[in-house]
């Protein structure tokens, strides 16, 4: 959406205009509500946004993982398809027991069975709950 406005920008698009406020605003109330659970390790549950898809250098999750580490507080990713130690400045933790243990808070777009056992400190908003 965020390319569609700039390739329009001189076509009145209010529609466009709105979903990207309207994302913007969901990554301010996500970040908001983790940061107040005073979190010292966030840790990211994969940054793919979809089951099968291997697109995460767009992924939404970026936008509020921003916001939390403007509060100095570190963020940990475990996603399987990133070889290498760091992502913009992150550790990636590719052994799903440690990044579940070092984690005070995980992010999780979706809550897969992998999860479960430690769904107390898992934040979603997956209302679909994917076994």
């Amino acid at each position: 959406t965020k390319q569609l406005l700039m390739s329009y920008h001189e076509v009145p698009q209010n529609i466009v205009r709105a979903v990207v406020q309207s994302n913007e605003t969901r990554q301010d109330f996500i970040a908001e509500q983790v940061v107040r659970l005073k979190p010292k390790i966030v840790g990211v549950h994969r940054l793919v946004m979809k089951i099968g898809s291997d697109n995460f250098r767009s992924s939404s999750i970026l936008g509020v993982i921003e916001r939390i580490k403007l509060k100095s507080i570190e963020v940990i990713i475990y996603e399987p398809l990133l070889n290498q130690p760091e992502f913009f400045d992150m550790r990636i933790v590719n052994d799903l027991e440690v990044f579940k243990c070092e984690a005070d808070l995980i992010i999780a777009n979706r809550l897969t069975p992998e999860l479960a056992s430690v769904t107390a400190k898992v934040y979603s908003r997956d209302i679909f709950r994917v076994n």
